[in-house]
C-alpha cells in the first residue's frame, strides 16, 4: 500500500497521523500573511555602541584608579624607604629630602626653613599610608 503524499500547504503530522494546523502558534494556510522576522540589526548596532562605551568608561575608571594606587604605593615605598630617627605621628606633616649621597630622609623641618633638596611633603594617615600633600 502506497502512502499518499499530502500537499505542502497541508499541515499533517506523519508521526501522529493527524492534522495539527490548529495547534500551531502561527497561521499555516496559503492565504496567511508572510512571516518576516523583524530587522534588529539597527537596534543591535546602537546598543553595541552603547555597551562598548560603558565598558570603555569602566575600563578607563579602573585604569585611573590603578594609576592612583600605584602612585600612592610608590610614595609609600619612597617614604618608608627613607631614613628617619623618630616615630611619625598620624596626621602630622613631614617633609622628604634627598641627601648629598643621594639617599632620602624624612624630616620635621619645613622646606622654607632649610636648603636641602626637597622632594615633597607627606602626612601619615590612620591606615599608616603616607599621602603626598
Amino acid at each position: 500500500m502506497k502512502k499518499e503524499k499530502k500537499p505542502d500547504y497541508v499541515v499533517f503530522d506523519e508521526e501522529t497521523q493527524s492534522y495539527n494546523g490548529k495547534i500551531l502558534p502561527y497561521s499555516s494556510s496559503l492565504s496567511a500573511p508572510k512571516i518576516t522576522p523583524p530587522d534588529v540589526t539597527s537596534w543591535k548596532n546602537s546598543h553595541i555602541v552603547s555597551a562598548n562605551n560603558q565598558f570603555k568608561a569602566k575600563y578607563e575608571s579602573i585604569q585611573k584608579e590603578y594609576q592612583r594606587m600605584m602612585q600612592a604605593y610608590e610614595y609609600n615605598d619612597l617614604v618608608y624607604g627613607s631614613k628617619f630617627n623618630f616615630e611619625p605621628i598620624v596626621g602630622k606633616t613631614y617633609h622628604l629630602y634627598k641627601a648629598k649621597d643621594q639617599s632620602t630622609f624624612l624630616s620635621l623641618i619645613a622646606p622654607t626653613e632649610c636648603n636641602f633638596d626637597y622632594l615633597g611633603s607627606f602626612t601619615l594617615g590612620p591606615d599608616k599610608i603616607w599621602e603626598k600633600l
